[in-house]
């Protein structure tokens, strides 16, 4: 549409995945690190499926942080679940998050992460539940469902796709989503098993393959 000829479009997946693809390998090729990681993370319940949250965009300041943060709360109540919420510094998330899930059983609040230690995270978790652009992208990579608390998002690929289902702040219907995946290993399997619309994990050696035979 911009005047491009369809032979100098390359279609390569997208260079984050690659990223994460590498620092998966890496994790799991170090016994020092996975070591570190169990023993940093070592409150958490092997029994119990990991929930990871992820929210803190400025469109849902005020009553959609409130309205996710019922719907963890309600959440947490089961005994099969917990949760960890790496929680942003701005006082407009962080005081309401405290506010409302600080000390609650089976929620752990803790400070934002480096990515090695929250791709650890991403990985051992059974859902994620994010407001966050990049987990929506990273998620599918992991076969992890990727529930998005938006109404809108701008990567419609994984919602087409059936990676990632658009749930808003609205407490109630979080709830109903997570127990679904929770509760219903069809609904789970579906979305874990989804095709990656992201890409396979080598999209830098096709643009270096590309920009070679180009250039």
């Amino acid at each position: 549409a911009e005047g491009f000829p369809e032979s100098h479009i390359h279609v390569t997946g997208n260079t984050v995945i690659d990223a994460l693809q590498w620092v998966v390998s890496r994790i799991a090729a170090s016994p020092e690190k996975t070591k570190f990681f169990a023993q940093k993370f070592d409150y958490l319940d092997r029994e119990r499926r990991l929930i990871l949250v992820t929210a803190h965009r400025r469109e849902s300041f005020g009553s959609g942080l409130l309205s996710i943060c019922r719907a963890i709360r309600k959440l947490a109540a089961r005994s099969d679940v917990q949760f960890v919420y790496p929680v942003h510094p701005n006082p407009n998330v962080r005081g309401v998050i405290n506010c409302e899930l600080l000390g609650v059983n089976g929620v752990f609040l803790i400070e934002p992460l480096d990515y090695e230690p929250f791709v650890y995270l991403m990985h051992r978790a059974s859902i994620l539940l994010t407001d966050s652009g990049g987990v929506q992208e990273e998620g599918p990579s992991l076969g992890k469902p990727v529930l998005v608390m938006r109404d809108v998002t701008e990567r419609p690929e994984a919602i087409a796709a059936g990676a990632a289902r658009l749930v808003g702040t609205d407490a109630d219907r979080i709830v109903i989503e997570v127990e679904r995946l929770l509760d219903d290993d069809d609904a789970y399997q579906s979305m874990a098993r989804a095709i990656n619309p992201y890409g396979d994990g080598q999209a830098s050696q096709r643009i270096k393959t590309v920009l070679e035979r180009e250039l």
